[in-house]
């Protein structure tokens, strides 16, 4: 009631202190924060509580908890758990209730025994109001941050792909604050989606990976910046070359990353570039990632493109040209070649093997010599090449491998 109040100011500043103590002594977590702004937060807060009953019990119209709201967004700002601040009010609870009891007692201790149940409802609702506002307001603003927070690594993920100018200050300091200019880093790029390719039309299955990747290398010190971009899963994977100039160079990152992204799974395939000295390099280190994708699949999930041999990046980015204007001899071996039931194609490989040793490769192929003799006559009559020779050889062989798929 209006006459309990004068009482309870004069004990208000005690009985924001108590509240304090009472907290710190059940929620060991406030003490435990090694955010410096915590405990003083949490005593103004207390005194703003104070505050505020005060007010209602002197007969102000319930007001908007506009201090609880700030007091909520800091500490989703903080990351400072909700389940410690609701347990904080449930301490606080106690301590107001007594509160209240003495200076109802001091102010009418003939009314104290009825106006014990009105202190009880009081403190109940008072408690309820707060909570339900309080958690309302934190996961609001956590809401909020965690929209931000996507939008900048969005922003800032865009950036590193695609290029940047370095005379854009704006595009400089958004790298400098996040950490991407520091030196002594290594970078490179993982490439990732479903080993099911239509599986990535889910956006919550593309979600999925990118949830997996972080977690991946969140206990690690190899920090990923990860999101989706287009149907393929995409990830800038950085960490210290050396800690000094005195020191020796680490292993290189794309071989620590590879087995790490082996373990995402036979669901998933990735394509992981080799390593780049700067971020000004990362666009041509996606380039890579995207090659190496091309050569992963269920047996081989994880490739990295520095381990590809030149051979095979020789057909991979000459094979289109190849197929869409094959030359003209390549038609009549395709023919003879199905015709024999793929037995060309066969010895030629065979040979290559044998280093050019056909009596070898007879052996390997379980064939008489004069078989395979007699299938270089026909491969030399259909292409005007001899399997015998070097040149010749390295010439059907990559036709027959820009043909493969």
């Amino acid at each position: 009631s209006p006459q309990a109040a004068p009482a309870l100011a004069r004990t208000a500043a005690e009985a924001g202190r108590a509240l304090l103590e009472a907290v710190r002594a059940e929620v060991p977590e406030y003490a435990d924060s090694g955010n410096p702004e915590v405990l003083p937060g949490l005593a103004r807060h207390g005194e703003d509580h104070v505050r505020e009953i005060l007010r209602l019990v002197a007969g102000g119209a319930p007001g908007d908890f506009a201090f609880l709201r700030d007091h909520a967004h800091l500490r989703a700002e903080q990351r400072f758990p909700l389940e410690f601040i609701l347990h904080a009010y449930r301490c606080g609870h106690r301590t107001l209730t007594r509160w209240l009891r003495e200076g109802a007692l001091a102010a009418a201790p003939e009314t104290l025994e009825p106006a014990m149940t009105a202190i009880a409802d009081f403190a109940i609702e008072y408690v309820n109001a707060i909570s339900t506002v309080a958690a309302s307001e934190y996961v609001a603003r956590t809401r909020v941050l965690a929209e931000a927070a996507g939008d900048q690594r969005t922003e800032l993920l865009n950036v590193l792909l695609s290029g940047y100018d370095e005379a854009d200050g704006r595009v400089a300091t958004l790298l400098k604050r996040a950490g991407y200019l520091e030196q002594r880093r290594a970078y490179c790029v993982a490439l990732a989606r479903a080993t099911l390719a239509a599986e990535m039309e889910n956006p919550a299955r593309a979600q999925r990976i990118v949830d997996a990747v972080a977690a991946t290398f969140a206990s690690t010190s190899i920090r990923a910046l990860v999101g989706v971009r287009g149907d393929h899963v995409v990830a800038v994977l950085s960490d210290v070359r050396r800690q000094s100039g005195w020191t020796a160079p680490r292993a290189d990152l794309a071989s620590r990353a590879a087995p790490a992204l082996d373990l995402l799974g036979p669901s998933v395939i990735v394509g992981l570039s080799a390593d780049r000295p700067s971020t000004a390099s990362i666009p041509k280190a996606l380039r890579e990632a995207a090659v190496a994708l091309d050569f992963a699949n269920a047996a081989r999930r994880v490739v990295v493109f520095a381990d590809l041999p030149v051979r095979a990046l020789l057909v991979h980015r000459g094979r289109d040209d190849v197929n869409a204007t094959p030359p003209a001899w390549l038609a009549a071996f395709r023919a003879a070649d199905e015709k024999s039931g793929g037995a060309f194609a066969l010895t030629l490989r065979a040979i290559a093997d044998a280093d050019l040793n056909v009596q070898s490769a007879a052996r390997k192929l379980g064939k008489h010599p004069n078989t395979l003799y007699a299938r270089l006559e026909r491969i030399r009559e259909a292409t005007g090449f001899d399997g015998r020779r070097y040149h010749d050889l390295t010439e059907l062989l990559l036709a027959c491998d820009c043909e493969a798929r």
